[in-house]
């Protein structure tokens, strides 16, 4: 029973690390507008539009991720499409997610969710300002706090944050996990549709005095 239960410590000992291992390997690369090499605009009817957006990004080998930034705000995330136009066989997207939040008050108390915050209240009786640490424990229909060991629904005050957490996106942003085999960079090729974008033109068309000519001019 000793030889079992060490074979099976082991195993799940390998396992671990195996796992650890790979989240520390795992490489991060942001992509910005400043990486573009050429950007295609095609404006349609019904407030829509077809986005590529080609850039150079150069990505380590092996699995990581991607954060595709500064793309449209509009953008429908269902329609991206990436491809690498310089090696398409050794570029492949394992997974995809649209992340954009919002600055405002809810969403960030969303993020502290669990993790303790300052609440700040003017004391008129005493004419102070009083401060409390809480743990936000929900943001669900209404603010709920736990202040020394006991629960509290809603607190008066302002609700005082550390900073804007990390993971807070403020910028929309498309995020892939990939594979990459390439060893130099990739020029990737990444369309999308996206609404909200609308073209006009007048035209003003001249004609000769017989009538049989003419040439025209656009404002847009």
């Amino acid at each position: 029973m000793k030889v079992k239960c060490f074979i099976f410590c082991l195993i799940g000992l390998v396992a671990v690390l195996g796992t650890s291992a790979t989240v520390i390997a795992k490489t991060v690369v942001n992509s910005t507008a400043e990486q573009q090499a050429m950007v295609e605009l095609t404006v349609y009817n019904n407030n829509f539009a077809l986005v590529k957006d080609t850039r150079k990004v150069e990505l380590p080998a092996g699995v990581g991720e991607l954060n595709f930034m500064d793309v449209a705000s509009y953008i429908m995330p269902v329609t991206v499409h990436a491809r690498s136009l310089n090696y398409p066989k050794d570029f492949t997207v394992l997974e995809q997610t649209y992340q954009y939040d919002l600055m405002s008050p809810d969403k960030l108390l969303e993020k502290y969710v669990g993790k303790k915050i300052k609440i700040i209240n003017w004391n008129e009786f005493q004419d102070r300002k009083d401060t409390v640490e809480a743990v936000l424990l929900s943001t669900s229909q209404g603010q709920i706090y736990k202040i020394n060991d006991e629960i509290y629904l809603g607190y008066p005050g302002y609700k005082v944050l550390p900073g804007v957490p990390e993971d807070f996106v403020t910028e929309p942003t498309l995020k892939w996990f990939y594979e990459n085999r390439a060893k130099k960079a990739h020029k990737l090729e990444v369309s999308y549709l996206t609404t909200n974008i609308n073209w006009k033109a007048d035209y003003v068309m001249i004609l000769n005095e017989d009538d049989t000519s003419s040439s025209i001019s656009a404002w847009v």
